[in-house]
């Protein structure tokens, strides 16, 4: 939680753990009740620049319309770190199943 609190984010839920094969991610809630996703990056599996170009894409489709979650900037920066872990924060959003 340190992590979040560095960047102004006040978590008023606790942290609630995801499935995630690669990273470690969180579910929480701040103290104005919006919801949110935490995804901490497995170290030394992505470089920045790879992060960055996932990042870069997912604010692409957002320009262009397309509904995904994209990460959150804070001061502009959409990866962050904290302690050598790099980490990136996005809202959470109701989805639904691919069909086939």
């Amino acid at each position: 939680m340190d992590a979040l609190f560095e960047q102004g984010i006040r978590v008023d839920s606790g942290l609630t753990p995801l499935n995630s094969y690669e990273n470690r991610v969180y579910q929480f809630q701040d103290e104005d009740r919006r919801r949110f996703v935490v995804k901490f990056y497995r170290p030394e599996r992505w470089t920045a620049d790879q992060i960055l170009e996932e990042h870069q894409f997912a604010l692409q489709l957002v320009n262009d319309e397309v509904p995904v979650a994209a990460p959150v900037a804070f001061n502009g920066q959409t990866l962050l770190n904290h302690q050598g872990f790099y980490f990136a924060v996005f809202p959470s959003v109701g989805g639904r199943p691919v069909r086939s």
